[in-house]
């Protein structure tokens, strides 16, 4: 008895520890992105027993050249609305190197992560382990994908939890603290709507993130309290990339052999290709359900610029990089038109193929669907397209069926927002010895923050580069996985990010895993990891640049506004936007930009060990989904998270059936706005209780110093768990700005 009162008191004293540690960890918010510099990649990957062995590495020289400061900003990145005019620096230097392959074992690679690309190369070339060719540059036949003989599956896998591991499970659940714990035989009930990220969100964060979903779902699959999952699924803001890693999981969760419940009230073929996956489907008489297709779309603002007087100079590397065409055209180029129905194709056929599985049928019915128009839920009933057809009320009637519970009972739920308190280590999850860390990039890129301190807002150089040195210098650490959400930005960060990401990976396994997008500065951050994992519709690529400025001169004179320059110097008003460039000026112009360009495309061909003939062949600014990213050689294999995980595990010698505890070092403190909102959120509710005979009641309750009892705590929290912002229904159309 002495020896298991121990054993509780370890164990309450361990979770109090995590939760004080918890709540005490400040972190920052960063993202990654791209770049453009002249330093080389090492590509590399680890085997099981953390020994290197490179079949194809390729490695540069740096060619010593004079930087030259551009005078404009060159954007390395996805969707932006207008080209920066003013006055920046271009990390554009041009790689100059030879093809190299060599062996080596891991613990010589870390002990030279110091060293610069000539006194490695130089060490290796003393070794007689680096074979070097002069005239091979670029001579790879190779496609760019890792050499490797095969990555893990990644796949998730329910173990049922028997024996001592359950007694002690129960015993952690007993003790929990008491905002993590949860009735048994409760249902967890989730809305997925508008906005999911995929940064970790605090407690005063209004959306939900996509790490926050699926580790739900595995919490609530091995959960002795949780009999079921309610499903509620309403238009959402996101791209197929979270759609198909919430998918995954949600399979993962069936596999444990609890029921999950799908409801959808409006939505289109984005909600209903994720709602499907739980099986059973309800929606109600008055459903909108728009199963019409899918769509692509590219607006021009050519024409309203050039009726105000605008005229937009661009200088677009790359003849897919279209940003520069939605301020300079009337219409679609035909280069445009070849990505985007490339992309839309992709898409479509990975919708008719997950759609046709989860319904029992072909693709070709799924097509005759589309075709015939249907709007009516009746019809969808009928065909088989969904379960049922009801109201939400009715739905909580059959949960009561599901779980046994009179009708004269409520039933328990427990919202997702709550439920994510549950620690997985009270449910023996990610308990293993071993660390790997997990960075997220989530957003643009840039140099600095403006404006007021949004803490969580896109990549700040610097604040990310603190957390790359954090992840390289953290001894627990064996393996770095880095998320990549980004569509790109500012080149110098982006460079600068890129340079501390290729010395992380020089003492750890890196693994860069791709989200919704990981395009143009988003896929520069991912060359520097030693394998690329990407989802089968992730946006990747982009490899170009584009810049430029508005020739005002027109619209100047339209209304009357006048500007005299004085200047010293051949090119001090090359940025000058009361005239166009002079014929030397468009000529620098043009040579900068492609200067940056090329610096882009080699240094991806090198991290790719590709030829830079085929790397320019895949690059000129070309999107391309996940799925034909692997076919060009610009990823290594398609998966999510999990998929990352096992290949981080392989490469840090950690057996596949080992736990291993991920430890995230970006998740974001409160910021301002997020307090903002969430306490104004808050008083708005108050102010509505207050307007109620009840509300008015405990106020006068809580004036006079008497208790609140359960039946009052349980209206607010109902009350707060029904509080929803709704905003105008998408059309769930998939709209690429490129």
């Amino acid at each position: 008895m002495s020896q298991l009162s121990f054993f509780l008191v370890v164990l309450l004293g361990w979770e109090w520890g995590v939760s004080v540690c918890t709540l005490a960890v400040p972190v920052a918010v960063s993202t990654l992105a791209s770049a453009m510099s002249g330093i080389s990649v090492l590509r590399a990957t680890w085997s099981p027993r953390y020994v290197q062995k490179v079949s194809s590495l390729t490695t540069c020289k740096r060619k010593a050249t004079t930087s030259q400061i551009c005078p404009f900003q060159t954007l390395v990145g996805g969707p932006f609305p207008i080209i920066n005019m003013g006055l920046g620096a271009a990390a554009s230097s041009l790689l100059s190197g030879k093809s190299h392959n060599c062996f080596r074992e891991q613990q010589k690679f870390h002990s030279r992560s110091s060293l610069g690309d000539e006194a490695l190369i130089s060490e290796l070339k003393d070794q007689e382990q680096l074979q070097v060719s002069e005239d091979d540059w670029g001579s790879s036949e190779g496609n760019g994908a890792v050499v490797q003989e095969s990555f893990p599956s990644g796949e998730l896998e329910y173990h049922k939890i028997e024996g001592w591991n359950r007694f002690v499970m129960q015993l952690k659940l007993l003790i929990a603290l008491p905002w993590q714990r949860v009735k048994k035989g409760s249902v967890l009930k989730m809305k997925l709507s508008s906005k999911i990220t995929e940064q970790v969100q605090t407690r005063f964060s209004r959306g939900v993130s996509l790490s926050q979903i699926c580790q739900n779902l595995i919490k609530a699959a091995y959960d002795p309290r949780i009999s079921g999952v309610y499903l509620q699924v309403d238009p959402l803001d996101c791209g197929w990339g979270k759609i198909d890693e919430i998918r995954r999981h949600i399979l993962f969760y069936k596999k444990s052999g609890k029921f999950i419940v799908g409801y959808m009230a409006v939505g289109g073929e984005k909600e209903y290709y994720l709602v499907r996956a739980c099986g059973e489907l309800f929606v109600p008489p008055s459903a909108y359900i728009t199963l019409y297709g899918l769509k692509v779309q590219a607006t021009f603002i050519g024409g309203v610029l050039e009726k105000l007087g605008v005229e937009p100079q661009i200088q677009r590397i790359g003849k897919y990089k279209s940003i520069g065409d939605a301020l300079s055209r009337k219409d679609m180029s035909e280069a445009n038109r070849e990505m985007l129905t490339s992309l839309l194709d992709d898409i479509f056929d990975n919708w008719l193929e997950g759609t046709a599985l989860f319904n029992g049928k072909t693709k070709n019915d799924v097509k005759k669907l589309l075709e015939e128009g249907i709007f009516e839920v009746d019809r969808l009933k009928q065909d088989g397209w969904l379960t049922d057809i009801k109201y939400d009320d009715e739905v909580h009637t059959l949960l009561k069926e599901k779980l046994g519970v009179k009708a004269d009972k409520d039933i328990s739920y427990v919202d997702s927002k709550k439920y994510s308190r549950v620690k997985p280590w009270t449910l023996n999850l990610y308990q293993g010895k071993d660390q790997i860390a997990v960075l997220r990039a989530v957003g643009g890129i840039s140099r600095a923050r403006i404006g007021i301190n949004i803490v969580g807002d896109g990549i700040v150089s610097d604040e990310f580069i603190q957390k790359i040195r954090q992840a390289r210098d953290g001894k627990n650490f064996k393996a770095v996985i880095l998320r990549i959400d980004s569509p790109g930005g500012d080149a110098l960060a982006s460079d600068l990010i890129w340079r501390e990401l290729r010395l992380l990976a020089s003492k750890k396994p890196l693994i860069a895993s791709m989200v919704d997008v990981a395009a143009s500065g988003g896929y520069y951050m991912a060359m520097g990891a030693g394998v690329i994992v990407a989802e089968n519709l992730t946006l990747t690529g982009s490899i170009g640049v584009v810049t430029g400025k508005f020739n005002l001169g027109q619209l100047y004179g339209k209304v009357g506004f006048t500007k005299e320059i004085l200047s010293r110097g051949r090119f001090a008003e090359i940025t000058a936007e009361q005239r166009r460039f002079r014929p030397d000026e468009a000529e620098l112009f043009a040579k900068s930009a492609q200067n940056a360009y090329m610096g882009f495309r080699d240094k991806a061909a090198l991290s790719r060990s590709m030829a830079v003939e085929k790397m320019e062949a895949v690059a000129q600014g070309r999107v391309w989904t996940g799925k034909a990213a692997k076919e060009k050689g610009l990823v290594d294999a398609i998966g999510g998270f999990s998929k990352a995980v096992a290949i981080a595990k392989q490469q840090a010698g950690i057996p596949q059936e080992m736990e291993v505890k991920l430890v995230e070092l970006s998740r974001q403190s409160p910021s301002i706005r997020a307090i903002f909102q969430s306490g104004m959120e808050t008083l708005s509710m108050l102010f509505d209780l207050l307007r109620t005979d009840a509300g008015t009641k405990l106020l006068h309750d809580i004036l006079q110093g008497k208790i609140l009892f359960d039946e009052t705590t349980s209206g607010i929290q109902a009350r707060m768990e029904n509080l929803t912002v709704r905003g105008l229904y998408d059309d769930s159309s998939s709209t690429f700005t490129h």
